[in-house]
């Protein structure tokens, strides 16, 4: 991911935009040359330097990563087409500006490490079952037992210890207010999903 230097996201930046979010891609080297095995999934991210997530245990995934342990997880989310149209300055034939794409990301690398057991998936899950699903009874997941201890087995965890983190906010932060101002109103006016997240990103 190419990120210029006014795109660059800084920590205090990424981090809680990271906490609010819990969906993602996650990518690692495929076996004997193949192409990368890619999961989409939900994920826990507390604001640390892990991230903690599920698969069922016959996921590909797993075979790819015992090769190769180092792994992605990307995210991204406000995103939104921008025509030319608004980035055209007002002395331009608007049909002569440059379109582009807005949009926020974030790639946490580093090395995964497989939980298989069963107490400590039992606690994790129960932790993923907390943040994903609050509004229900928080009761332990122990092995074995009803409802969710039996399921265990048919899953495994993952650990991404976080090593290296690219993050990317790209606004034209760099530009000055009156084109935020055109493409602000472009955003609200058309008001496609995701418009008015980004059009929140623009308010200076």
């Amino acid at each position: 991911m190419l990120i210029h230097p006014w795109d660059q996201a800084d920590e205090d930046t990424w981090r809680p935009w990271l906490a609010a979010r819990d969906f993602g891609t996650l990518a690692v080297n495929g076996t004997d040359g193949a192409s990368p095995v890619l999961v989409p999934t939900h994920f826990l991210y507390e604001g640390g330097d892990e991230v903690v997530l599920h698969l069922a245990r016959p996921n590909p995934f797993w075979k790819a990563l015992a090769a190769n342990p180092r792994l992605t997880l990307a995210v991204t989310d406000d995103y939104a087409f921008i025509p030319g149209t608004w980035r055209a300055t007002p002395d331009m034939d608007p049909d002569h500006g440059v379109p582009t794409s807005y949009y926020s990301s974030v790639q946490l690398i580093g090395a995964g490490t497989v939980v298989d057991d069963p107490a400590e998936k039992g606690a994790l899950l129960a932790r993923q079952f907390a943040r994903f699903q609050p509004e229900s009874k928080a009761e332990p997941i122990i092995p074995g037992e009803g409802p969710f201890g039996r399921m265990l087995s048919s899953i495994r965890l993952l650990r991404l210890r976080i090593e290296e983190v690219r993050a990317k906010a790209k606004y034209d932060f760099q530009k000055d207010d009156e084109l935020a101002a055109r493409v602000r109103t472009g955003l609200t006016e058309r008001a496609l999903p995701g418009d008015a997240a980004v059009a929140t990103r623009l308010a200076r």
